[in-house]
């Protein structure tokens, strides 16, 4: 299985923008640009929020399929993913999960959403090698 997303941008880093579209066109030409990655007042997404997103739902479904193999089944889990950065780039993220679970004690299912976030694919790649292939198009 592979899933792809396309970015084009045009311009230079503060005054240009960009498109994001994914593979599922839920995002279509999508805004973003430096004042939506660190400024604000702009319609648009930035690669940060788009980080948290991925977190917050891989994660969820992570605890998600954790409480199934357990023989759990959750009414309701609700995440918030916290992209914490500083001048040097991203520093971590916070992963806060409120559930219903009927059945449930807390220990055990803040045993079993810290299984999900060491076995959350987006947790697990936020610490493998990237690599990248570059094309140069002259005009």
């Amino acid at each position: 299985m592979k899933r792809t997303a396309k970015a084009h941008w045009a311009g230079s880093v503060k005054v240009g923008r960009g498109e994001l579209t994914t593979q599922s066109e839920i995002l279509n030409k999508t805004n973003f640009s430096f004042k939506t990655r660190f400024v604000g007042g702009e319609q648009g997404t930035n690669p940060e929020e788009l980080l948290a997103a991925a977190h917050a739902g891989c994660f969820t479904m992570a605890v998600s399929y954790a409480l199934t193999e357990k023989g759990f089944a959750a009414i309701e889990l609700d995440t918030e993913a916290t992209v914490s950065m500083d001048n040097a780039g991203i520093t971590g993220v916070h992963l806060s999960i409120s559930g219903n679970v009927p059945g449930l004690g807390s220990e055990k299912f803040e045993a079993i959403t810290k299984e999900a976030e060491r076995n959350c694919l987006i947790s697990k790649v936020l610490s493998i090698p990237v690599s990248s292939q570059a094309h140069l198009v002259s005009l």
